[in-house]
């Protein structure tokens, strides 16, 4: 697809360093679930500085939605888009990723790992088709969440929030070793989706081989 200009139609905070977009959708624009988008920022200065999001819409949406995590400890791209508001314009460029569903399995998120699997799971779950996934989404703390009610009420007990930095009564507080994948998965033959940072994605990725996970059944951004 070459660059296309579209229009800023919602933004807001949806946490304390996370940001929602919601952009016009252009005529025949189309993805998988799963993929992400090169963005820059429609002004002079910054519309060279692409940048990979993730679609969180549902594919057949009238517009698309990113949510995405600001840094404001550096003036890169994310620290402009805290400043860009409803009116201004983006350019999306190549669409592009290798996450995408193929079968039931268990989904390992951390942090803004999550965001590719909103539009899968959105999409399965308007389908009636979420059932038999199971979810494990890892944040520092319950602050850090990004659509936790949601995944809540389209999971139900099949949601697992870990957090590494905080004890919350009802929950979790590790990380995800090699200990903990034994001590919560029974089969290790079914499909794996993994994202996040990539030291996180490469231990989850390589335990889960250890341990008999078949290659074919991983699926994750290399």
């Amino acid at each position: 697809m070459s660059k296309v200009v579209v229009k800023v139609l919602e933004s807001q905070f949806v946490n304390y360093d996370v940001k929602r977009f919601v952009v016009e959708k252009p005529e025949g624009f189309d993805f998988i679930p799963g993929q992400a988008v090169n963005i820059s920022v429609n002004e002079p200065d910054w519309k060279t500085e692409k940048r990979p999001f993730t679609f969180t819409n549902q594919k057949d949406a009238k517009n698309l939605e990113f949510i995405i995590k600001i840094y404001n400890d550096h003036n890169g791209v994310t620290n402009k888009l805290a400043g860009i508001n409803a009116g201004d314009e983006l350019i999306l460029h190549d669409v592009f990723g290798a996450i995408h569903y193929e079968k039931p399995g268990v989904f390992i998120a951390a942090g803004t790992g999550i965001t590719p699997f909103l539009a899968i799971f959105r999409d399965l779950y308007k389908k009636n088709k979420l059932r038999g996934n199971k979810l494990i989404f890892v944040n520092k703390t319950s602050l850090d969440v990004i659509a936790g009610q949601e995944l809540q009420r389209m999971f139900k007990q099949d949601f697992r929030p870990i957090f590494t930095r905080e004890g919350v009564v009802g929950f979790q507080g590790r990380r995800i070793d090699r200990n903990f994948l034994i001590e919560n998965i029974v089969d290790f033959s079914q499909h794996f989706y993994v994202c996040g940072p990539t030291e996180f994605v490469e231990k989850v990725v390589k335990n889960l081989k250890d341990l008999g996970a078949d290659a074919d059944s991983l699926i994750f951004e290399e």
